[in-house]
């Protein structure tokens, strides 16, 4: 079976979940997969040895600046000739499966060449009724629209009662047996200005800051330890890390959750996607949310009990590689309630009742 496989790259939660899945696909070797990545430059895409000669397109992302999504700057540097030259450009003929995490060219390439496209990724739960905030018509018609595609497969930390499956968790089984350091802070806000989060974080000396940023070499400042983006290291100070400070992306989020950290997040401000990550947070106990990290935010956050209890997910990255392999006939209700029956999450009601 050959496979064409599109991820959106301008987050490194979407490569963290193409990374599990590569993995869980290359137990059947009787798949070939052709990958293709945008958003992004090539030279700003790390560890990505797993993914061979992999296709590079510019692509479609956000423009951000000090936490906020910047929508005239956003418009401004969208290359729409580029993009529709490269969506005309893909050729996918010759491939038995398109698989699309919210690639938009991929996406796009399979609707144009009359090709059924499977998309795996967070942004597909938003196509059912799960908590939303800080959208409307226009964001909404975005969110669907970006990456269509003919089989969507949505992914949340909740089903909500819908056709969702839980999160692909690219951690190892090391990882979840390993033990924490006692007031370890993991840190990821890249799209944050790091200069006043680092003067908020010297102010607590009990406390290690381990701070993940785009700088080029290891810094140790007292509690303060900068480091530069990097898979490994980050996956280790993630596992032994007591408390994660991030913003409202999905896939850190999930991993921090599946290890049983503590986890304040800061939604991206004026993205629908982020602020409906917030939402979904507070309405399961999972995190506490802040609109604005600041001294007090972070006093009472190291003085709270924890959350509600941490849900404990299936590999769904290895249920999802033998969904593929046996040609995606297995129906996507068939495959949730599967899954969640793995998990500590009652199955969904609805799923149950169309299964049964």
């Amino acid at each position: 079976m050959k496979i064409f496989y599109g991820v959106q790259g301008t987050g490194n939660g979407h490569l963290s979940r193409a990374r599990a899945m590569a993995g869980a696909l290359s137990q059947y070797p009787d798949i070939e997969i052709e990958w293709l990545f945008s958003g992004r430059p090539r030279e700003h895409y790390f560890d990505m040895e797993l993914f061979g000669d992999f296709h590079c397109r510019s692509g479609l992302t956000f423009h951000s600046e000090a936490g906020r999504v910047q929508p005239l700057k956003t418009l401004r540097n969208v290359d729409l000739l580029g993009l529709r030259r490269d969506i005309r450009g893909l050729d996918l003929s010759g491939y038995d499966l398109v698989i699309s995490d919210y690639e938009p060219i991929t996406a796009r390439a399979a609707r144009r060449q009359q090709l059924p496209c499977v998309g795996i990724g967070h942004q597909y739960a938003f196509c059912h009724d799960v908590p939303e905030r800080g959208g409307n018509p226009f964001t909404r018609a975005i969110l669907q629209q970006f990456a269509p595609v003919t089989t969507a497969v949505g992914l949340h930390w909740h089903h909500f009662d819908k056709p969702i499956l839980p999160p692909i968790v690219d951690i190892d089984h090391d990882d979840l047996a390993g033990g924490c350091e006692q007031n370890k802070v993991l840190v990821y806000l890249p799209f944050e200005d790091q200069a006043p989060l680092l003067a908020l974080f010297r102010q607590f000396p009990d406390f290690q800051f381990h701070i993940y940023a785009s700088v080029h070499e290891w810094r140790d400042d007292d509690n303060l330890h900068t480091r530069p983006l990097s898979r490994d290291g980050f996956r280790r100070d993630l596992a032994d890390s007591d408390w994660v400070i991030c913003n409202a992306g999905f896939e850190l989020i999930s991993e921090a959750l599946q290890l049983g950290k503590r986890i304040m997040a800061k939604p991206l401000s004026g993205q629908m996607e982020q602020l409906s990550n917030a939402a979904a947070l507070e309405q399961l106990g999972y995190a506490s949310i802040e609109e604005r990290i600041d001294r007090r935010a972070l006093e009472f956050w190291f003085d709270c009990e924890p959350n509600a209890a941490r849900p404990c997910y299936p590999n769904v990255a290895e249920a999802l590689a033998r969904w593929i392999s046996e040609g995606c006939a297995e129906p996507v209700e068939t495959l949730c309630h599967q899954l969640w029956s793995e998990s500590d999450i009652a199955p969904p009601q609805l799923q149950r009742q169309q299964v049964a």
